[in-house]
Order: C-alpha cells, then structure tokens, then sequence
C-alpha cells in the first residue's frame, strides 16, 4: 500500500484544470494522448511497465517510452515527474503528482467512455447486449428477427458474455444497453419493473438433482427441513445462492449440509455421477427436466426430485431481457434499440417454454 503525501504542486492540478480556458490549455497537456494515460493507470495498477506491457499486449519498450514522455511533460508542467524507478526488478514509485494524475485519468477516462455510450445509444449506430450462456439462443433468435433492418440502418450489435450476478451491476455501469439473464424476484412480483424495462420470457424455481437413492430419497417434495440434512454441492454465488440467502439468511452454509464448494453445475453434476459425494444439486427447473430427459449427459443418472412449496419467502427466477427504464421509454419506434425490444417479445410470443433452462 502507497502512502500518499500530495505535493502543493499535484493539488493544484487537481483542480485547476477544470476552470481552465481551453485556449490555456498547456502545450505538453495537450500532446498527452489517451493512449499513454491508460498505459499510466495500467503501470500504476500492476507497479511495472514490463507486466503493464504483458496486459496491452505490447513490448516493455513502448510502455516505457510513453512513460518517459509523460515524465518529461508533466516535469515541464508541473515541476516533478509522475513515476519514479526505484531499482532492477522493483515496483514503480508513484510521486504526489502521478498519484494525482493517475486519478484525474481514471475519472477522464471513464466520462468520455460513459459520454461515447450516451451518443452511440442516442444516435443507435451500436447495441450493446450482455448475456448469459444459457441465453445465447434466446438472443439468437431475436437477433434473427430484426438482423435485416439493423443491417440497413448500419448498426452494429454487439454481445458481451456477463454472469448472472453482474446483470443488475452492468446495466447500472451502463455498459450495456440490454441484458439477457434472470435474476432472483418474490414469486407473481412485479416490483422489479421500477427499476427494469423488462420483456419476461418466464419463471421458474428451484429443484433437486441426486444420485440418493429412492429408499434414501423418496421421490416426493422435499421440505425445507429435510433440505437442511440433505449432503449439497453449494456455489459461492449466483442464483442458487440468492434463494439459499432468502431462505436461510447469508450465514446459510452455517445451516445446511454442505459437502462440496463448487464454481459451476457442471462440476456439481460429476462430483455426483462420478460418486465423490452422496446428496444433490440445486438447479433451477428447467435444468432438472432437461438432465431427466436426457438433454443435458454431464448430468445423466441423477434424480430429479422437487421442493416443496413450504420454503419461504416464496421465490422465483425471473428469466428475460432487461433494460434501464428512461433507455426504454425515450426509444422512438423507429430506434434500433426499440426493434430489438420488439425482436425480444417476438421470440417469446413465439416460444412457450414449459421450465426455465
């Protein structure tokens, strides 16, 4: 950890810019590219230019070139360089003005990439849609639907994979216009909706995947109570872990049988066939029919038993596109963002999926 002294000289560069005329503007500032300020923030987040280097991708000589020229600029501005070697083989000392030079870039930086999203979104030459993996086919076919006419307004549809805990955190950082996921919502709630311009594509709740046997596990619901004894393989994080909080509080691995930590199901699903542990999986419904049906072979031999309905609070998996509400109410018809909310609804009038997948 860094301890910060701030040169007089580095605050008043803090604030001084802000209110400067752009016709004051000092010349070596001006030279400065956006280019070099990230490679900046890159040598300042990994203490080197030669791991800065691995990050871009490029030769530590071309990261060190641009420091260099930094330093003599900001020497030339403000009376002190921004970043210092302290010896071969040793992390980058960053003085008082690199410190705040270093925070002004992290603030530039993310206001012009913010200010070049609001224009893309407002003049809908690029659609920006995260999804999940699961949602990849959803996607596709609204994609389908409405890849003519983004096509002949030269619009650029672009898909960035996120994980269903980063939905609610991508759209609020606005670095999507749309995302296709689920998240977690009381069961018949339409509460969400404040927040999220929504096309719902269905709900679901959760079911048990084992490898008991029946005399062990009868193939009835299995309550509450008897869950809290069952051996689980338990995800960190995720949806899972959401209806897990909602019923048993965060401390809920405290209070339930956990066998196994895992990362995703489809470890859950060969811990269990390959007999290391003896219990179950929570997935959502979807999941549950498609391993019983054959669809899903990482999962072949497991049981499929349902919960009962006693768990409380009663919770569903909201599945669908989501959106920020003012993006959705201020597209005209004719916006592209606007046809691909209509492509969204298309598809699920289109589909009557009978569980979530």
């Amino acid at each position: 950890m860094r301890t910060l002294l701030y040169h007089p000289r580095a605050i008043s560069l803090m604030c001084c810019t802000a209110g400067m005329d752009s016709a004051d503007l000092p010349a070596p500032l001006l030279d400065a590219t956006f280019d070099q300020l990230r490679t900046l923030t890159l040598v300042h987040d990994t203490g080197s230019a030669l791991r800065a280097a691995r990050v871009l991708e490029r030769e530590q000589s071309s990261v060190q070139k641009q420091l260099d020229t930094l330093n003599r600029a900001f020497l030339r501005m403000c009376g002190e360089q921004l970043v210092l070697r302290t010896g071969r083989g040793k992390d980058f000392q960053f003085t008082a003005t690199g410190e705040a030079v270093v925070e002004l870039t992290r603030r530039t930086l993310a206001q012009w990439t913010d200010g070049v999203h609001a224009v893309r979104r407002r003049q809908g030459t690029r659609l920006t849609v995260g999804t999940t993996e699961l949602m990849l086919p959803f996607l596709a076919g609204a994609r389908e639907r409405v890849a003519e006419a983004l096509t002949a307004r030269g619009v650029q549809l672009h898909v960035v994979h996120i994980r269903t805990r980063e939905l609610a955190a991508t759209l609020e950082a606005a670095e999507v216009d749309v995302v296709c996921g689920s998240m977690v919502v009381p069961a018949a709630s339409t509460a969400h909706r404040a927040s999220y311009a929504v096309v719902e594509r269905y709900r679901s709740r959760l079911a048990l995947l084992t490898n008991l046997p029946p005399q062990v596990l009868p193939d009835v619901p299995v309550t509450a109570e008897r869950l809290r004894t069952l051996p689980l393989a338990l995800p960190g994080e995720g949806l899972v872990t959401d209806f897990l909080t909602g019923w048993f509080g965060p401390n809920h691995r405290d209070r339930l049988c956990t066998a196994a930590d895992i990362s995703d199901l489809t470890y859950g699903f060969s811990l269990l066939t390959s007999g290391l542990i003896s219990g179950g999986v929570l997935v959502t419904e979807g999941i549950a029919h498609a391993a019983t049906a054959g669809a899903l072979p990482a999962a072949a031999g497991l049981r499929h038993v349902p919960l009962s309905p006693d768990f409380t609070p009663d919770l569903e998996v909201l599945t669908g596109a989501f959106g920020r509400v003012g993006d959705r109410s201020r597209s005209t018809p004719g916006h592209p963002l606007a046809l691909l909310w209509r492509a969204f609804q298309a598809e699920v009038a289109s589909q009557v999926p009978a569980f979530a997948s």
